[in-house]
């Protein structure tokens, strides 16, 4: 999970729980609201979400030459999933209401960069601790 030498989280490690939490919030979205579909129903809703969390990658890949696994680089990932998850979903025909924008960006706030927080926190406390 974390590269024993510089303590930070592995990108392969940090994409797929991003990409997990998306899909969570896209269950939780289809379950709330009582909409069928199994997996086929959480891709098609998390899609767009998926792309824009893949652009805002990209964008800390080039921009500081390093994963986003830090809480700097998931703002971008985050601001990135909710604006090319929007406008995707709205090029799409999908909806677009005020409030599902605001319990989005809420919601993938909480999942993206709270993760990284928790990381953040334990391996702090991993590298404050005495070695033996």
């Amino acid at each position: 999970m974390t590269d024993r030498i510089t303590g930070r989280i592995s990108a392969p490690v940090a994409a797929l729980v991003d990409a997990l939490g998306v899909l969570v919030f896209a269950a939780i979205g289809r379950r709330s609201h009582a909409e069928s579909g199994g997996l086929v129903g959480v891709l098609t809703t998390a899609w767009p979400f998926l792309a824009g969390a893949g652009l805002g990658w990209v964008i800390v890949w080039l921009w500081r030459r390093h994963a986003p696994t830090d809480l700097a680089g998931g703002v971008v990932v985050w601001l990135a999933t909710v604006a090319g998850g929007m406008l995707l979903r709205a090029l799409s025909g999908a909806g677009t209401a005020v409030s599902f924008i605001l319990v989005t960006t809420a919601v993938t706030a909480l999942i993206l960069l709270g993760w990284r927080a928790v990381a953040r926190a334990i391996l702090a406390r991993r590298s404050a601790a005495p070695h033996a």
